[in-house]
């Protein structure tokens, strides 16, 4: 591999990282306040390149008018989940909500294919995003060159949020311990609210990126985004924040490489994957930037 195929695959590699970082992000807030494994945040994830293709498309909105309405459309969605299938279940058993997640998961992927049929669908042009830019040698859509650092704008604003405001101050209390925290006067109910909004953004965020430089959005098209970015909150330390983008990378960039070393692999890319999460699961059960939790008895 010479130098500009290495650095193309990094750039590559990082671009893709980084949309697998904003959807990663969702997981872990939602587990780090709800200890819920929101199953169908990469079907929200998908209905956000619905949102897009009929935003510009069918409505033929500007694509800068198209993209505030889309982030809009995916926050109202998430919310909505939330308060029709996670909060009446509020104290019930975590199982209940888990199960209650994946009926979600599975109501959006059909009502998709209702609403839209299965036929693939093309992702529209995003105003200058697909234009291909040059460095050098390295050529690429403006799209993998911003994507990465919109990614870490975005960390660094949700960092400050949770760790110098007064609502991030609630979000980390809540995740500590959710009783105390409601007898302290916090309004449970719309911490979570915020924190599926703020989710729900970054997915519809994650989704113009990711789909961008991909042609076609299908009902199951958020599947396998989904659980890569799962598992890029489970190998970052669930519940992290930093871990889940570094997370991301991690998969982005190894998915990429494993692609351009071994050609003939080009179809495994998903199972390697999941043989990285098996890994990291029996040497570091935690994640990267997880923390060992004794539990009393």
């Amino acid at each position: 591999m010479d130098l500009t195929t290495f650095l193309q695959n990094c750039v590559t590699g990082v671009s893709l990282g980084s949309a697998y970082a904003l959807i990663a992000i969702g997981y872990t807030m939602v587990y780090g306040i709800l200890r819920l494994i929101n199953f169908a945040h990469g079907d929200i994830f998908m209905m956000a390149g619905y949102f897009t293709i009929f935003a510009i498309t069918n409505f033929m909105l500007p694509w800068y008018v198209a993209i505030l309405v889309v982030i809009i459309a995916t926050v109202i969605l998430g919310a909505a989940i939330e308060r029709a299938a996670y909060k009446p279940l509020r104290e019930a058993p975590r199982m209940s909500i888990m199960i209650s997640a994946i009926g979600v998961s599975f109501l959006l992927v059909n009502l998709a294919t209702y609403l839209f049929t299965g036929l693939p669908r093309s992702f529209p042009k995003l105003g200058f995003l697909q234009h291909v830019y040059k460095i050098g040698d390295v050529s690429a859509p403006v799209v993998t060159f911003i994507t990465p650092v919109i990614t870490i704008v975005l960390l660094f604003v949700l960092i400050y949020l949770v760790n110098h405001t007064k609502m991030g101050m609630a979000m980390r209390a809540v995740s500590k311990d959710y009783e105390a925290s409601r007898l302290m006067g916090i309004e449970i109910n719309t911490i979570i609210t915020i924190t599926f909004i703020i989710g729900s953004a970054l997915a519809a965020i994650g989704a113009i990126l990711y789909f961008s430089p991909r042609p076609m959005v299908y009902p199951f098209s958020g599947m396998m985004p989904g659980l890569k970015c799962f598992i890029a909150a489970v190998i970052g330390g669930i519940g992290n924040i930093p871990g889940a983008v570094i997370g991301g990378f991690v998969i982005g960039i190894a998915e990429t490489f494993l692609v351009a070393v071994f050609p003939s692999m080009t179809g495994y890319s998903d199972a390697f994957t999941f043989v990285l999460l098996i890994i990291m699961l029996v040497f570091r059960p935690t994640g990267l930037l997880g923390e060992n939790i004794t539990e009393k008895v």
